[in-house]
């Protein structure tokens, strides 16, 4: 057995992956170098050094055979966190190259395949809501903040939806889980990495003068305008889940 471990970068995996196939590794596993545990004493360990060209040249091979949806699908995946991901994506690629006249990624007879297929709807489930539920905050340098906590690291999946939504106003979204953002400076939307993580009683005390009057009158509306007489909370929660409900203003 060979393990191959890499940076836990996007490239960094399909970096790995190229050097499967460079080196022609027939029994091999792929773990981020974060999430490794050695159980095999007699396993050979090759640590992966990210290359950018080598990454493109698999992620080009497969966008003919799979299209660029398909390599939307296999980050999907690799945002889902899911524990088997690596052998998931080493598997699409190892069948798309065996298979190039075919969308591998529809054989849903295959098991992997269908666990692929399975992920990315959940990881879109997810996506979907966090455009929804996002509410941000009004800081008191004029620049908006909202905290996400999602079950997977849809982060950069959600990154043009705001862009393109929120253009005129400076912005933050920043993942408690994974403890890095997204910030919006009306003309760049890049990624940050804050050294600590954020500390939201601080970041409480931060409030534009506005905001907590903004957040009073919002929950003022949703309480005067609510209809006792039709409440369904069973329908409600299908809608809202619970988990998103630290997310709304009217919740609170």
């Amino acid at each position: 057995m060979t393990t191959l471990l890499y940076d836990g970068s996007f490239d960094g995996l399909f970096t790995a992956i190229f050097e499967v196939f460079e080196y022609r590794y027939k029994d091999v596993e792929i773990f981020s170098k974060e999430n490794f545990q050695q159980e095999n004493m007699f396993a050979e360990i090759h640590e992966v050094i990210t290359q950018q060209e080598k990454s493109e040249r698999v992620l080009n091979k497969l966008e003919k055979n799979i299209g660029k949806s398909g390599i939307h699908q296999l980050l999907q995946v690799f945002l889902s966190e899911d524990q088997e991901m690596e052998k998931l994506i080493l598997s699409a690629v190892k069948q798309s190259i065996k298979h190039p006249e075919e969308n591998i990624l529809k054989n849903f007879a295959h098991d992997n395949i269908l666990k692929i297929a399975k992920i990315c709807k959940s990881v879109s489930r997810e996506r979907h809501r966090m455009t929804a539920f996002v509410r941000f905050e009004k800081l008191q340098d004029e620049i908006y903040f909202a905290k996400i906590d999602p079950d997977f690291n849809v982060l950069p999946l959600i990154r043009k939806h705001f862009k393109d939504r929120y253009a005129d106003q400076k912005w933050m979204i920043y993942d408690l889980r994974r403890h890095y953002g997204l910030f919006y400076d009306l003309e760049n939307c890049e990624f940050f990495y804050p050294d600590e993580k954020i500390d939201l009683n601080r970041y409480q005390q931060k409030f534009h003068e506005e905001e907590k009057k903004y957040q009073t009158l919002w929950q003022s509306y949703f309480t005067k305008t609510n209809i006792k007489e039709r409440k369904n909370t069973k329908l409600h929660i299908q809608h809202v889940p619970k988990r998103y409900w630290k997310y709304l203003t009217e919740k609170w």
